[in-house]
């Protein structure tokens, strides 16, 4: 099985490693695709992304894995592939928002934020924008964070979160698997935990 791996924002395909090893010796074909926010607006992110994913798709079964804005872009690129394009076997979102970001809506005005994050900080900020990303018809699990800090002095509250998105910024009706793992939003692609969910599911949609 091959998997590509898009990383999030400000973070680079190195993000994931621990995670690719693990899936390397599981068998897998691992690739990555990146990117960077600052530089590109999100709408020619997605287009190199369908390249690369259509190239993929060309060698046989794949999955795809996306960690944060890495998911929002493989939902967004998956919704414009070609009808010929075989679609991935199962899409895995990491810590992935599918809703408008809290955090992002906060920082969007701010001067560090829109060089840092350009066009894509201020796409997770847009509940339109975020909106119009298509809910995905494929296999689906969504992995989570929820180790983040809660209570009154939280920007999430009493809400269960990674420390940059809650879990109901991550969830939809759509998703057809949920799984909670106990970290971070930066350590969650570094974490063999996601790298064992990846392998288990796959293992489960083969059977």
């Amino acid at each position: 099985m091959r998997t590509l791996y898009v990383h999030g924002m400000g973070r680079s395909p190195l993000s994931g490693w621990p995670m690719l090893r693990q899936l390397r010796k599981a068998g897998y074909t691992t690739a990555v695709f990146g990117y960077m926010a600052a530089l590109e607006p999100f709408d020619a992110i997605v287009q190199r992304l369908c390249a690369r994913i259509e190239q993929l798709a060309k060698e046989g079964p794949y999955v795809v894995a996306g960690h944060s804005l890495g998911g929002v872009l493989l939902r967004a690129a998956l919704a414009r592939l070609p009808a010929d394009v075989a679609q991935p076997e199962h899409v895995f979102l990491i810590g992935s928002p599918i809703s408008a970001s809290r955090l992002a809506v906060k920082l969007k005005s701010r001067l560090i934020f829109k060089l840092l994050a350009g066009d894509c900080g201020q796409m997770l900020a847009s509940p339109e924008r975020m909106a119009a990303v298509s809910a995905l018809q494929l296999p689906c699990t969504a992995i989570v964070g929820v180790t983040g800090p809660t209570g009154r002095l939280s920007p999430f509250g009493f809400e269960p979160n990674d420390g940059v998105v809650s879990s109901s910024e991550t969830n939809a009706r759509w998703l057809g698997d949920w799984v909670e793992l106990p970290h971070l939003h930066t350590f969650l692609p570094a974490s063999t935990g996601v790298a064992g969910v990846i392998v288990r599911q796959c293992a489960e949609n083969a059977g």
